[in-house]
């Protein structure tokens, strides 16, 4: 073996252990601390009065039965409001009223918006009408447990606590690639919980004390996960609790579910960026949360690409032809992962799925690309129809 292929070898080696050095003493961590549920003083039976937030474009063919789940919650629905934030272009604001015009409860509070200026900007808006003692913010195209207000009402009675979300349960349309990562995430999030507050936040289901909702950014497309870590930078804990459960639809064939990906992962390397400035204080939360996440979400995907480089060239170095069994062997276990077809390794490749999506997603937002609005997808929706 000439002196090219080990070194390359050696900067592989290298590579492969710095990448996943972070990973094991998080791991370690988990083991050491076995945390379960959420860290919060749980207090049941209060009955605080609630907003409930629902942002719309488009919404026609699901609206109402997303109104109809959020009625069956289990909550006194005198004790909800309904706040409709909506830019459509078709019959959704009508339907809207239409359905709340011989209800008693829940109350609406409708703001129909001259034109599209993107969903940042909608929630700041419907987040000022509310005028409840909790505020929660759910999507259209997602279906809640009907016990998860009253857990996240339960959790809000700390008074540590300022926000809390929720796990998905279910992921609808046959993704098994999603539902692999999200299994991986929730135990993430748990014991990042335990330790201080989680840093992501989820669209179908997050719940946070009025007093500590403030405005997030007009451009923002992570706008859950920005006002969690708002309210945590304004001194409350904000909680994963994965009693809290919805249910959410994600594409399963590759190409599909990368364009829902990569623009969550864009809207997260953001936040990370503009509040990189939390790095070191806030407790756990400064020292091990967010570093962690910046470990995952902007150095880790750097690495595994060049991982994959420089074990092509390995293989060349060594075989010469023959070292394109590397990348061949990298696009068969793309190929089977996506067809949740691995077996085993499949959390595996979910992890590895979300780290090509986070580095795609970095070079986009390095290109400027990324804005506050969001695109209909009618074949998602269907799962809600």
């Amino acid at each position: 073996m000439n002196l090219r292929p080990r070194r390359l070898l050696s900067w592989l080696a290298g590579l492969v252990s710095v990448t996943g050095l972070p990973y094991l003493l998080f791991v370690g961590l988990y083991l050491r601390r076995s945390p379960e549920g959420s860290p919060a003083d749980k207090v049941y039976g209060t009955e605080p009065s609630v907003s409930v937030v629902l942002p719309t474009y488009d919404e026609e063919r699901i609206v109402e039965s997303k109104l109809e789940a959020v009625c069956g919650w289990d909550y006194p629905m005198e004790r909800v409001e309904v706040v409709v934030v909506d830019s459509s272009d078709d019959r959704t604001p009508d339907i809207v009223e239409s359905f709340f015009a011989d209800r008693e409860a829940p109350s609406l509070t409708l703001i129909r918006e001259p034109e599209r200026r993107g969903l940042a900007v909608a929630l700041n808006e419907a987040y000022a009408a509310a005028e409840n003692e909790v505020v929660v913010k759910t999507d259209c195209d997602s279906r809640v447990a009907d016990d998860a207000l009253r857990e996240a009402v339960a959790n809000l009675e700390d008074p540590a606590v300022g926000g809390v979300t929720g796990r998905n349960a279910e992921v609808l349309g046959g993704s098994e690639v999603e539902r692999g990562y999200r299994d991986v995430q929730a135990e993430i999030q748990t014991l990042e919980s335990h330790l201080d507050s989680t840093f992501i936040f989820h669209g179908p289901f997050s719940a946070f004390d009025a007093d500590a909702v403030v405005p997030i950014d007009d451009d923002s497309i992570a706008d859950d996960t920005e006002l969690a870590l708002r309210v945590r930078k304004g001194g409350d804990r904000v909680l994963f609790d994965p009693e809290i459960r919805y249910k959410e639809a994600s594409h399963s064939e590759f190409s599909k579910r990368h364009g829902q990906k990569d623009r969550r992962a864009m809207g997260l390397l953001r936040v990370l960026w503009r509040q990189r400035g939390m790095l070191g204080g806030y407790g756990a939360y400064g020292r091990v949360v967010l570093p962690f996440n910046w470990w995952f979400m902007v150095v880790s995907p750097a690495l595994v690409t060049a991982g994959v480089g420089v074990a092509t060239l390995a293989g060349l170095a060594l075989a010469g032809p023959f070292g394109l069994a590397v990348p061949a062997a990298l696009a068969g276990f793309v190929r089977l992962g996506g067809r949740d077809a691995l077996g085993p390794l499949q959390p595996a490749y979910s992890l590895f799925d979300t780290q090509v999506s986070l580095a795609r997603a970095a070079v986009s937002l390095l290109r400027g690309e990324g804005d506050g609005t969001w695109e209909v997808d009618a074949e998602l929706r269907e799962a809600f129809e």
